[in-house]
């Protein structure tokens, strides 16, 4: 373990032995960090916050930190960060909620950018990419592989498919499905994020699949359901379709079209 002189490190913090907290950083008595994790300058990490194996913490990180919400009654919410995770510095990831499932929670192998905002009761999935001063408001959740551009803001409850890629400064009020491209302000769908999913190695078929699942999900004039029905018909041996189609049908807030 390599704990800088300058470091501040509650007694009671759980730290493995491999673990490097560097100059000025501080750490609360509830902390975790596993083995090979690095926690840059000036670091502040407290609340109940629990942090995997080879996470990279640049200088000025605030995690952990009370959630933003007048309704939170000071319990012991908690962080719970993954392992292999990239957080820049100036990110703030707020711990949870009583009444919004207690935990925010970050998976494995994202990267969060400088200056992002990850709120209360968030959930990113795993491999996820969020630019520089993106902004999540609470419940927000993200699934597996998701690009959020720079300076994009994301309303509360709102989901984000997997694959999908939200551009600079976009405003997304509802939820964004899989493997979709989304930019402006209100955020608007403009098909499937083709160029990501070639270089990501999806086959012609699945996107050309997609495309014409787009078209009559969004563009057809069907109703939902009439569209639903008719993408499974056509397209539904495509298993990325089908992981399109679930997305819509457990969506809440509504779809970003």
């Amino acid at each position: 373990m390599t704990i800088h002189p300058t470091a501040v490190v509650d007694p009671q913090a759980e730290l493995a032995e491999d673990v490097t907290i560097g100059p000025y950083a501080v750490i609360g008595p509830h902390v975790q960090i596993d083995s090979g994790t690095v926690v840059g300058s000036h670091t502040v990490i407290e609340g109940w916050t629990k942090i995997g194996r080879n996470n990279q913490i640049s200088s000025f990180a605030a995690i952990g930190f009370p959630p933003q919400d007048l309704k939170y009654q000071g319990g012991p919410t908690r962080v719970e960060i993954g392992d292999h995770n990239i957080i820049r510095e100036y990110a703030t990831i707020h711990r949870g909620t009583e009444g919004g499932g207690g935990v925010t929670r970050i998976g494995n192998g994202n990267l969060i950018m400088a200056y992002v905002h990850v709120a209360h009761d968030c959930i990113l999935h795993h491999h996820v990419i969020m630019a520089n001063a993106a902004m999540l408001a609470g419940h927000v959740t993200i699934e597996d592989h998701a690009v959020v551009g720079g300076l994009a803001a994301v309303h509360q409850f709102a989901r984000i498919g997997t694959h999908a890629y939200i551009g600079a400064k976009a405003g997304i009020k509802k939820d964004i499905p899989p493997y979709m491209l989304a930019t402006g302000y209100p955020a608007k769908l403009y098909g499937p994020n083709t160029v990501g999913l070639r270089r990501k190695g999806f086959s012609r078929e699945t996107i050309q699949g997609l495309k014409q699942a787009y078209k009559v999900l969004f563009r057809s004039g069907l109703t939902t359901a009439e569209a639903v029905r008719q993408i499974q018909e056509e397209l539904g041996h495509i298993a990325e379709v089908k992981c399109l189609l679930d997305f819509v049908a457990g969506s809440q807030r509504g779809l970003t079209r």
